[in-house]
C-alpha cells in the first residue's frame, strides 16, 4: 500500500477531476464487472472487494485486496458485518480538500477510496415470489451496500459511485480518454443515481413491511423509473414523460416495440392505456378504437379483420385519428383497410407479412407491437392525482362472471341476449361515467360517454348509431341489448332505449326506483339483469 499523503495529493484538481486511484467493488449482480474491473486495473487502478466479487474477479485474472485486508478486520456475523467500517468510511467520506480530514487519514494510515461500484442484494425480486420465506426476504435486505453507496454519493465531490451495470461502459471510456480522471459532472451525476437507487431500495422494503399490517398503510413509499419522454403533455406547451412504477411486473410499454412513426405523446400512451385494457377484456379477436379515452367502437370478431370493420362501423367520424389496440395480429388486408383511415396510434401482438409494407407509407401513424404476456400486478393500485396528493384505491378487477348476475324480470333472457348484454357490459366498465353502451352480435352501436344525466347518455348512444347507420340504424337497433355502469335513477333512460328497439338491458341495479325500472321493462317485455356492482370511470 502507498503513503496516504503522497497518493492525495493530485486527488483533486482545480477543475473538478478526480484521478481515479483505488476502486472498491461489491456487487449482487455481477454483470460486466470483470470486464469493468480490468479497465480500472489496466489504468493502474487498486481494486478492494469483498466475498463473492473477490472472487468472480480473480477468477477473471484480477489483483484483488479484500477489504478485510483494507480495514483489518475479517467479515464477522456470518457476513452481516464486512464493509461497516471506520477505515473504510473514513476512505469514503474524508474531503480531499480539506486539510483536517486529510491530516486524519494521514495519521490513521487510510488510503482514500475514489471509485465506489456497488449494487444491493435483490430485494425487490426476492420478495416478487408468492412463497418467499420471510427469514429470506429479511436476509435480502442490504445495509453494508446502501451505506457504502450513500456516503461514497455524499462526498461525490471526491468520489464516484456506480450503482448499475449500464453506467459502466461510460466511466470507463471518460477514465481511459483522460488518463484515469473523471468530471466533477460524471460525479454528480452519478450521485443522483446512487441515492435515486437506494430511495428506491428503502421504498420496496417499508411497500414489503407495510404490507403485514394494512392494505393502505399510514407512508406510502413509492419509487418510479422514467420510461419514456413524450413529444408533449394534454397540450403542446406541457412537458411529459412516463414513469414506471418499481417492482411491478408489467407497465403500459413493458415487451413493446415502436416499429414506426413518431414521438408518443400524453395522450396516445392515455387512449393506448384505455384500448389495450379492454382488448385484452375480450378472449375473441377483438377490436378497440379509442378517442379521448373513450372507446367510439368495440367488437369481437371471427378474425382482426372482421372485428376491426365491425369496430368502425360504430362511429367511423370519431374514429378518424383515434388509438387502435387489436388482440390478434395484423395481415395485409387488414392493414389496407386501416391504412384508409387517419391512425394515432395502432398496438398488435405481431404483423404479419407485407402489413407492415402497407401501414409504413404513413409517416405519422405510430406502429406499436405489443408482445406483453404477464398479466397486471394484483397489488397495483388506481391512483389519481388530486392537487397536493393522491386518490389510491383498488383496481376494478374483471368483469362479474354471469353467474352472480340476476334476471329481475318476468322475461328470461336468451342465450343470443345473454351474448350481447355480456359484451356490452364489458365494453360498458372502460367508458367515461356516466356510460351507456349499445350493442348487438358482438359489436358497438352506439356509446354514450360522460354525460352529466344518464338519459343523456342513452339519447347520445342512440343518436350515435342513427348518425352512423342512417336507414339500416334502426333495423340495427331493434334486438339490441343495453348496459349501463351504473344504476338508472328513473325508468326514463330504459324507456328511450326500449323506443328505439333494445330489447335487453343490464344494470348494477340498487336504485330507490329499481320497481319502477322493473316495471317499465316487464310492460314492454323487456328482459333486464342486475349485476349487484358498479362501474364508474371518473
Amino acid at each position: 500500500m502507498t503513503d496516504p499523503a503522497t497518493d492525495t495529493q493530485t486527488d483533486s484538481l482545480s477543475d473538478g477531476q478526480v484521478r481515479v486511484r483505488r476502486a472498491l467493488i461489491s456487487v449482487s449482480d455481477k454483470t460486466g464487472v470483470a470486464d469493468f474491473a480490468k479497465g480500472l486495473a489496466a489504468l493502474g487502478v487498486e481494486i478492494l472487494s469483498t466475498g463473492g466479487t473477490a472472487t468472480a474477479l480473480r477468477d477473471a485474472g484480477l489483483e484483488v485486496t479484500d477489504v478485510s485486508e483494507f480495514t483489518g478486520q475479517e467479515e464477522i456475523l456470518g457476513g452481516r458485518v464486512k464493509t461497516l467500517h471506520p477505515r473504510l468510511h473514513a476512505a469514503l467520506l474524508a474531503r480531499r480538500g480539506d486539510p483536517e480530514h486529510m491530516a486524519t487519514l494521514e495519521r490513521e494510515g487510510i488510503e482514500p477510496i475514489d471509485v465506489v461500484c456497488v449494487n444491493l442484494y435483490p430485494f425487490e425480486q426476492t420478495v416478487a415470489a408468492a412463497d418467499v420465506e420471510h427469514d429470506v426476504a429479511i436476509e435480502n435486505i442490504d445495509i453494508g451496500g446502501p451505506t457504502m453507496i450513500r456516503a461514497a454519493a455524499k462526498n461525490h465531490e471526491s468520489v464516484a459511485v456506480i450503482v448499475k451495470p449500464e453506467s459502466y461502459d461510460a466511466v470507463c471510456a471518460e477514465l481511459e480518454e483522460s488518463g484515469g480522471e473523471i468530471s466533477a459532472a460524471t460525479r454528480h451525476w452519478l450521485a443522483n443515481e446512487a441515492f435515486a437507487q437506494t430511495a428506491r431500495y428503502d421504498a420496496a422494503i417499508s411497500r414489503w413491511f407495510s404490507m403485514e399490517y394494512e392494505d393502505f398503510p399510514e407512508h406510502l413509499a413509492v419509487a418510479y423509473e422514467k420510461v419514456l419522454d413524450l413529444s408533449y403533455g394534454e397540450n403542446p406547451h406541457q412537458r411529459a414523460a412516463l414513469y414506471a412504477e418499481s417492482g411491478l411486473r408489467s407497465h403500459i410499454l413493458s415487451r413493446t416495440s415502436k416499429l414506426h412513426g413518431r414521438a408518443l405523446s400524453f395522450n396516445n400512451v392515455l387512449d393506448l392505456d384505455s384500448a389495450r385494457s379492454l382488448a385484452s377484456d375480450f378472449e375473441e379477436p377483438a377490436c378497440v378504437i379509442v378517442k379521448h379515452n373513450n372507446p367510439c367502437g368495440v367488437a369481437v370478431g371471427t378474425d382482426a379483420l372482421d372485428a376491426y370493420l365491425e369496430a368502425l362501423a360504430c362511429d367511423p367520424v370519431s374514429a378518424y385519428g383515434g388509438v387502435i389496440a387489436l388482440n390478434r395480429p395484423i395481415g395485409r388486408q387488414l392493414a389496407e383497410e386501416l391504412h384508409k383511415n387517419f391512425v394515432e396510434v395502432l398496438s398488435a401482438p405481431g404483423y404479419e407479412e407485407g402489413a407492415l409494407d402497407v401501414l409504413t407509407q404513413k409517416e405519422a401513424i405510430r406502429i406499436l407491437c405489443e408482445e406483453e404476456r404477464r398479466q397486471p400486478d394484483p397489488s397495483e393500485r388506481d391512483v389519481k392525482r388530486v392537487q397536493g396528493g393522491l386518490l389510491i384505491q383498488d383496481r376494478d378487477g374483471d368483469p362479474e362472471p354471469r353467474e352472480i348476475m340476476e334476471a329481475v324480470t318476468g322475461n328470461e333472457p336468451s342465450d343470443e341476449q345473454w351474448q350481447d348484454m355480456l359484451f356490452a357490459w364489458t365494453v360498458s366498465r372502460r367508458v367515461r361515467s356516466n356510460a351507456i353502451v349499445i350493442a348487438k352480435g358482438g359489436a358497438t352501436l352506439g356509446i354514450g360517454a360522460g354525460q352529466m344525466s344518464r338519459v343523456d347518455s342513452v339519447r347520445l348512444a342512440v343518436e350515435k348509431c342513427r348518425e352512423a347507420r342512417g336507414a339500416e340504424a334502426d333495423a340495427l337497433l331493434k334486438g339490441s341489448a343495453l348496459a349501463s355502469d351504473a344504476f338508472f335513477p328513473f325508468a326514463d333512460g330504459p324507456e328511450l332505449a326500449i323506443q328505439a328497439g333494445t330489447t335487453a338491458v343490464i344494470q348494477p341495479g340498487g336504485s330507490k326506483r329499481d320497481a319502477e325500472v322493473i316495471e317499465a321493462c316487464e310492460q314492454a317485455g323487456v328482459a333486464m339483469v342486475f349485476t349487484k356492482h358498479r362501474h364508474f370511470r371518473h
